[in-house]
């Protein structure tokens, strides 16, 4: 059952002050029906649940009886639990049928969003794995999630992962064709579709609020010819709306959303490599070119697509060929070297890498460039809050300790709600 004592809340994010609240649980519960809890929140301490002392000096063996306090109304108590660690959220549908049906029914990841409650937490595939895994933001714990029902050919074939709100969407091929399958948080299960209105591969994509963007790719014919459509996802209604076609047909690119824009850089077409980008002005309904964006990358056969972040609405990029940070210059449309980074990019082109932003934090993942911290084939967690004004960035190892897997990661995505 829901342990209360043990819940700690991220620190400053519960502004409720509740002092002697009765919490009206199940027979089944731990806690005895009457029992209190005290709730405090300051904005210079770690939120903390804890049991008060007898108020006013009442003798301690008292028993609380059921009119000595108010219940709890449901909207108090569906504000309270919205405010705990989403982490433990699986263990509400064990608390009783009211709880399960607000995670089930996605009412407490609407209160959290209208609270402005954010917490990241990381949906992986690593080679080897025929599971997808979840893993808290520290890389502390982890979760399997329930097995996706497809045929052998998704299961095994190429993918691409993309999260939008409390949905995780994995587009890849069935022996039918290009399928999407999308995994609910709340329901904590997999359904199939909806596809797109052109169902692609090898796409950019990018993650805006709870919407997500996805341009360019091809098909799944030999002979398909390389796309200039795209895309945006709604996860309320469950479908795909087309945008305005993109100035280049491309392939093997990358997304990302940065100045309230869709940006889509690199990749290749029938003339060959791409070193332009382009952004997607949603308030124009229009695309604008950027010429030169990547024209002092080094260009490989066979590379991945750009590993690009956004952190703080800044742009950085990972470099495969030297494995070093490079920070996007905005204003003159030119890279900054960071520094290296703690992984191998260079060992595959920059295949089985992920790097993602991770709130105010850049995360890589990939096999270690030294195996001072990490040993054998398992997966260097590392992240660090780059600081464009610094010469060295401080990265931080993440040590997952038991939770390691593969270093070859072949998809990775953030969701945050």
């Amino acid at each position: 059952m829901l342990d209360l004592n043990k819940i700690e809340p991220e620190e400053g994010k519960l502004d409720l002050d509740l002092r002697r609240v009765n919490y009206d649980l199940d027979d089944k519960s731990h806690l005895r029906y009457g029992d209190w809890v005290t709730f405090k929140s300051h904005s210079s301490k770690k939120v903390r649940i804890s049991r008060p002392e007898s108020p006013r000096g009442e003798n301690s063996d008292r028993q609380p009886q059921d009119a000595d306090y108010p219940s709890l109304s449901y909207e108090l108590e569906s504000e309270i639990l919205a405010r705990f660690p989403r982490w433990e959220y699986w263990k509400l549908s064990l608390v009783n049928k009211r709880c399960s049906m607000l995670l089930k029914s996605g009412e407490i990841f609407e209160i959290r969003k209208e609270n402005g409650f954010k917490e990241p937490s990381v949906y992986m595939l690593a080679s080897g794995e025929t599971n997808w895994w979840t893993f808290d933001r520290e890389f502390k714990s982890r979760r399997k999630i329930p097995d996706l029902p497809s045929d052998v050919c998704f299961t095994f074939g190429d993918k691409e992962s993309l999260c939008a709100g409390t949905h995780l969407l994995v587009s890849g091929r069935e022996i039918d064709g290009l399928v999407i399958w999308r995994f609910e948080l709340a329901t904590n299960c997999w359904y199939k579709g909806p596809s797109m209105v052109n169902p692609r591969c090898l796409f950019a994509s990018a993650t805006c609020g709870t919407s997500v963007f996805v341009a360019g790719g091809v098909g799944i014919m030999a002979n398909s010819e390389v796309y200039d459509t795209a895309e945006k996802y709604n996860p309320d209604s469950r479908s795909w709306d087309l945008l305005p076609r993109m100035k280049r047909k491309r392939k093997l690119c990358s997304g990302c959303y940065m100045d309230k824009k869709f940006y889509v850089i690199g990749g290749r077409n029938e003339n060959g490599e791409l070193t332009c980008g382009e952004f997607f002005d949603e308030g124009k309904n229009k695309w604008e070119l950027i010429p030169d964006m990547l024209k002092d990358d080094p260009v490989l056969t066979c590379h991945s697509p750009p590993l690009i972040a956004v952190v703080n609405n800044e742009l950085y990029s990972l470099e495969a060929s030297s494995n070093q940070l490079k920070l996007y210059m905005k204003k003159t449309n030119t890279w900054k070297m960071l520094g290296q980074v703690p992984v191998r990019a260079d060992s595959n082109r920059g295949w089985g890498i992920a790097f993602k932003s991770l709130g105010n934090e850049l995360l890589v993942i990939g096999a270690a460039s030294s195996s001072a911290s990490y040993s054998g084939n398992s997966m260097a967690i590392y992240t660090c809050c780059p600081d464009p004004d610094v010469i060295e960035l401080q990265w931080k190892p993440l040590d997952s300790g038991r939770n390691r897997l593969s270093s070859f990661i072949l998809n990775c995505s953030v969701m945050v709600a």
